[in-house]
């Protein structure tokens, strides 16, 4: 009776595909399932797949973070056994402490460097004006020039060109 069973069984998983079981659900309103292991109708097993069906918004619509973290680690089975929400939700507010530690150190380290900078310990933070890149051909000059006229600690790029006559072309043409 039992081969008559698992024929039916295979027969139904076969023209019916496996069924699928809910497993559970995230703040977003996104579902998640699972298809457990099974044997396909030519004896071939096939492995456990897990999935979600997106609440709310299409696939293609997801940023990083729209799925919660413990979620995507069981769906990528990575993990045994799937998140409760009190887990989810604890994991929730740790983010948020953290964001907020953050916050507050950065605001001590602020106002810190200002007492600093009051105080003549350091010296304040320079901000340099970038007004182009080095080798355009306004930096300096409007137009450059075929005398070179400045030196190694003065150099300016693009404030030199070569004269037309070069003197490899006439060693070239003797």
């Amino acid at each position: 009776m039992s081969g008559l069973w698992r024929l039916l069984r295979l027969w139904k998983v076969r023209l019916l595909g496996p069924e699928k079981q809910y497993v559970g659900s995230d703040p977003f309103g996104n579902k998640y399932y699972r298809i457990a292991k099974h044997e396909a109708l030519g004896g071939q097993i096939i492995q456990e797949r897990r999935f979600m069906e997106a609440g709310g918004i299409k696939e293609h619509e997801y940023e990083v973070g729209s799925i919660p973290v413990e979620w995507e680690a069981w769906m990528r089975k990575k993990r045994k056994d799937p998140p409760t929400v009190e887990e989810i939700l604890k994991n929730e507010n740790y983010k948020e402490e953290i964001k907020e530690r953050i916050q507050e150190i950065y605001e001590k380290d602020r106002l810190l460097q200002a007492k600093e900078y009051e105080d003549g310990l350091v010296a304040e933070q320079l901000h340099t004006q970038i007004k182009g890149h080095a080798s355009a051909l306004p930096f300096g000059k409007n137009e450059p020039s075929e005398d070179p006229v400045s030196t190694a600690k003065t150099f300016q790029p693009g404030s030199w060109m070569p004269s037309k006559e070069s003197p490899r072309k006439e060693e070239g043409n003797r």
